[in-house]
């Protein structure tokens, strides 16, 4: 596996490390100087990149069939540049595999100490659980509950229904455009995926054995997975806020796989009943009472990290440091550079409730129930078969600098390539589900140096370091994924 991996991924992480090449290739869609604007919405083939990259240094290329699309939202104001990346989908023009995997940076000063900041927030998938009698953590999903990697990783439909035709798989995604407010201190953008379909992939985040069965176990549609965001930046205070509602779809259709070793057994269920592939019916048990009679909950797990250039960081709530440790945060996780400044925060007090709309026929009637929200050993994930795509490029951060700053690299390489940058995974569970549709909207507070100047238009891109780093390190986190399925399928 891991071999294989390196091998992929070897052609696309030299490119994504060269970062004068990226600038020179980016010639159609993605131009240097876009980066030197106050904003735009861009979307982009990344394998435009891959191949123009192929050609000139004699590798092996994707097909020319095959795209990789990407929406890029660009906010470059009051000395904070952000950048939005989210996955449309892959496509051979034969076959279509949308992937709702959503990044989000920032870079920007700090307020107080003008520490150079890079920070990324990323999610990562939806998660289903199962509490056992054993469970470690209450309503939260952990190594001894049920747990199921929510996504798609290309798997081949044939032998999941031979009995009956495959499932109509109309994935769609949407962008929700980039717009601000007149004083261009408010800021609102999003994607929405419509008709989502997911696997269901038993697995386990036990850092001592992370794996998952080969096997999915269930195929279910979701009508829509929604990412919405909004950037407040207030002057005064120099604070940039950006909250980030989650908008999880009802469940209209579940099929689930009983394996008799190798050999799938497939039921159906939707809003009126159970099903087998011929349509004969099973049962009255529906979709919700299924999940409701199994105690099927949800959660999101969610991807953080942080650089500080010159500097390491360190992660707390209320005290406790969270980094690479199981921590129920109660309010928030606060992220401080080692010279003590604080410079950004991640807000789960404000927001802790989520709104469950248990109700299809009735938009305006919803309960309100409370999140809870934890931190996990990082290897349960980094080291998972399922999960270490999303994350294996975060490492390559420094080399990315010295490709940018080869002065600046001398100044930080010895603490980032000893991975002494501070990175955590933490999931936000929905203990009441039963597979209806929820809202919630967690906020990230970034601390930084407030500056009132428009984008200097005519800076050479070689001093957009910047700007640079975050791009680079957006497409790989965004894409990675998505190559490597490609190359699967």
């Amino acid at each position: 596996m891991k071999k294989t991996k390196r091998t992929i991924l070897a052609p696309i992480i030299i490119l994504l490390l060269c970062g004068n090449c990226l600038a020179v290739l980016a010639t159609d869609t993605l131009q240097p100087s876009d980066f030197q604007s106050q904003s735009w919405n861009k979307e982009i083939d990344f394998f435009d990149y891959v191949k123009k990259y192929a050609n000139v240094h004699g590798t092996t290329a994707p097909p020319d069939n095959s795209h990789a699309y990407l929406n890029l939202a660009y906010i470059n104001v009051s000395g904070l540049q952000l950048l939005s990346a989210g996955l449309f989908n892959i496509t051979d023009e034969e076959n279509t595999l949308t992937i709702p995997i959503q990044t989000t940076m920032m870079h920007y000063k700090s307020r107080d100490n003008l520490n150079d900041v890079i920070t990324a927030s990323s999610f990562v998938m939806l998660m289903a659980y199962n509490e056992t009698a054993n469970t470690i953590f209450d309503q939260s999903p952990d190594s001894n509950d049920s747990l199921y990697a929510s996504f798609s990783l290309g798997y081949d439909l044939g032998e999941l229904f031979s009995e009956s035709d495959r499932p109509d798989l109309n994935s769609k995604a949407e962008v929700i455009p980039l717009e601000s407010s007149q004083n261009g201190q408010v800021w609102t953008w999003g994607m929405k995926y419509t008709d989502l379909a997911a696997f269901w992939w038993k697995t386990s985040i036990d850092p001592n054995n992370p794996n998952r069965d080969p096997r999915p176990i269930a195929l279910t549609i979701y009508d829509e997975l929604t990412f919405t965001y909004k950037l407040e930046i207030d002057p005064n205070s120099g604070e940039a806020t950006l909250s980030m509602n989650y908008t999880i779809g009802e469940m209209q259709d579940l099929w689930v796989f009983w394996w008799l070793i190798f050999v799938p057994v497939t039921v159906h269920y939707n809003s009126t009943g159970c099903y087998r592939l011929n349509g004969e019916q099973i049962s009255e048990e529906t979709i919700h009472d299924f999940l409701h009679n199994q105690g099927i909950k949800m959660s999101i797990v969610n991807f953080h990290a942080t650089v500080i250039l010159d500097h390491t960081a360190y992660f707390e709530s209320q005290g406790t440091n969270v980094q690479d440790n199981e921590v129920i945060v109660d309010s928030s996780i606060e992220t401080f550079a080692d010279d003590g400044e604080k410079i950004l925060s991640a807000d789960f007090a404000s927001k802790e409730s989520y709104d469950l709309y248990n109700s299809a026929s009735n938009e305006d009637s919803f309960e309100t129930y409370q999140t809870v929200t934890r931190t996990c050993k990082i290897y349960g994930f980094s080291d998972n078969p399922i999960f270490d795509i999303h994350t294996s490029l975060m490492k390559f951060i420094p080399v990315v600098i010295a490709e940018m700053d080869p002065e600046l690299y001398e100044q930080a390489k010895n603490r980032l390539l000893d991975m002494n940058y501070a990175d955590y995974f933490y999931i936000t569970s929905y203990p009441e589900y039963d597979g209806y549709r929820i809202e919630h909207d967690p906020t990230v507070t970034a601390y930084l140096q407030i500056t009132f100047n428009e984008p200097n238009l005519s800076t050479p891109i070689s001093q957009g370091t910047g700007t640079l780093v975050i791009l680079s390190l957006v497409i790989a986190l965004v894409v990675i994924i998505a190559l490597v399925i490609l190359k699967r399928r």
